[in-house]
């Protein structure tokens, strides 16, 4: 494999972040993607992201501050992502914001407080867009990038359209940096979106599969199992469609009719359709049992074979991206 340059990669820029690798990591919840996988990004030069979802205001600044410990050596940049979904959402932001993350993320919704919260705050705001009109109304109102995520991607999604045919039109419609998500799995991918106009991309299935990666073992061996059939579209709580690999729980609810009994109203949407707890399923998933549980991957989990640290992935799709540029 051929050592890579760092300095001849293209920076990521928004704000005051400077990253030397142009990926930023996406925020996973619940307890997914907490303070071990976002500092291990951050110190192997890209973005790293705490996912404020699903755990609590105080649980979350622990987790900001020992992200940043873990990262000051190598001075890398740490964000947190929240569902705007969620009630607990301004909260959860304000405390970030307190804890002097270097930016806020958020998706499923737009927030105009957010932005305003950025501002006052000097911190830049990025949302999560999946189309050229919510790109544009997202920069009028403050937002200093944009993640546009395609249909490929893990989690809950915005679209039903493929990444690479809903990006070039973002990046025409705003004059903002736009992050490429969903389905990026390669250096391939990465040159393909910067080729479409993209300031860098967003990962997240290719960095559950690490070693630092805050998830149990059973959930990374799902990944590491998984066959190209695996995954399965399933309508949350939340309102939206999910892309999580196929188990016990999703035989269940893959019927949009099913109710399943819930055990204790956690109240943590905003809006919900109680036909089953979204937030049970995720936390069922993070104590280990993936069988009744919620496991959001991306379309192309199929791809990881190993679980590698984090470094190990970022220096393989870099390799990966020199090779093909």
């Amino acid at each position: 494999m051929k050592e890579v340059f760092i300095l001849e990669l293209p920076m990521l820029q928004f704000g005051h972040i400077k990253s030397r690798v142009p990926i930023m990591q996406g925020g996973m919840g619940v307890g997914i993607s907490l303070s071990g996988l976002a500092a291990a990004v951050a110190n192997a030069g890209g973005i790293g992201t705490i996912s404020g979802t699903g755990i609590t205001i105080e649980e979350l600044r622990l987790h900001i501050r020992k992200a940043r410990e873990e990262s000051r050596e190598r001075m890398g940049y740490i964000g947190v992502n929240v569902l705007f979904a969620v009630k607990d959402f301004a909260e959860k932001m304000q405390a970030a914001l307190e804890e002097k993350v270097d930016f806020i993320i958020s998706g499923a919704g737009i927030s105009r407080d957010m932005y305003a919260w950025g501002k006052a705050h000097n911190t830049p705001v990025i949302s999560i867009v999946s189309s050229a009109k919510v790109a544009r109304l997202s920069e009028r109102l403050g937002a200093s990038a944009l993640v546009v995520e395609g249909f490929e991607a893990g989690g809950h999604l915005g679209t039903d359209r493929p990444l690479f045919d809903i990006l070039p039109e973002v990046v025409e419609a705003v004059n903002i940096p736009v992050i490429a998500a969903g389905g990026i799995m390669t250096g391939e991918d990465i040159a393909k979106a910067m080729r479409l106009g993209a300031s860098g991309v967003q990962i997240g299935t290719h960095f559950v599969a690490s070693h630092e990666c805050d998830a149990p073992l059973a959930f990374k061996q799902m990944y590491v199992e998984a066959e190209q059939e695996d995954t399965i579209l399933v309508k949350t709580t939340v309102g939206l469609y999910g892309r999580a690999i196929k188990n016990r729980l999703t035989d269940l609810i893959s019927n949009e009719e099913t109710k399943l009994r819930i055990k204790k109203c956690h109240k943590c949407l905003k809006i919900c359709s109680f036909r089953f707890c979204t937030m049970e399923a995720l936390n069922n998933s993070i104590i280990g049992d993936v069988q009744n549980g919620l496991v959001f991957a991306g379309s192309k989990v199929h791809k990881i074979k190993e679980i590698r640290s984090v470094q190990q992935i970022m220096d393989t799709l870099m390799n990966e991206y020199q090779e093909v540029r």
